[in-house]
């Protein structure tokens, strides 16, 4: 077997792991209940900005990926494509896996997705209120290249740092309507929470346009 077909798998059975324990978490009562919460909390105001923050992301990445080092990403270099979790790769290519893979992540990564969401606002926005607007301009790039640790180009994981930028905001406004911590960060995890959602909701609408070609091919 190709080497890189070997690290394939690996990277894809490690993160097929982490989705399980992930989702395994979010399936218990509580759990589930906060995830309910937060997804009952999703308004309009969250998706609006949506478009024009994913329009903002794929034109910076287009810009910044056309610089040869920031191009470089270890999950596309063996090939992998997007977000690891998507467990989109050429090595499964032309067989069952290609469809079959992305279908189980996106089965495990559903549920689990307001919590992973919480989770990184807690890391990223939580006392942004008393942050200067140095800090949190810095964070908004950490937010954007921890995504680079994970695989996608570098150039690419700055440009999600437009998304970060959009979620601090949403935090911080939502902080001086409230006086609470706890009303901004659930905020800006639903924004976050909405983003994302468009995202899978994209995925998931090429992974039905693909099966149902194969189901015609097949026929």
């Amino acid at each position: 077997m190709n080497p890189l077909d070997v690290l394939s798998v690996v990277v894809l059975a490690w993160f097929g792991s982490r989705l399980f324990v992930a989702f395994r978490g979010s399936i218990r009562r509580p759990a589930r209940a906060h995830s309910l919460e937060l997804l009952r909390g999703l308004r309009w105001r969250h998706f609006l900005p949506v478009p024009l923050v994913l329009a903002g992301v794929v034109a910076a990445s287009f810009v910044l990926t056309s610089i040869p080092p920031l191009a470089f990403g270890w999950w596309t270099a063996i090939g992998g494509h997007g977000n690891p979790v998507f467990g989109v790769t050429d090595r499964t290519a032309g067989t069952p896996l290609e469809l079959v893979v992305p279908i189980v992540f996106l089965v495990l990564l559903i549920p689990a997705m307001p919590l992973l969401v919480e989770r990184e606002e807690l890391m990223f926005r939580l006392g942004a209120e008393a942050w200067s607007m140095p800090k949190r301009v810095v964070k908004a790039l950490l937010f954007g290249l921890v995504h680079a640790v994970i695989g996608i180009p570098i150039g690419v994981a700055l440009a999600l740092s437009i998304g970060g930028g959009w979620f601090t905001i949403a935090y911080v406004r939502a902080f001086r309507r409230s006086g609470s911590r706890r009303a901004a960060l659930a905020e800006s995890t639903r924004c976050h929470l909405a983003y994302n959602s468009s995202i899978v909701a994209l995925v998931v609408l090429v992974l039905v346009i693909e099966v149902a070609l194969a189901f015609v091919g097949a026929g």
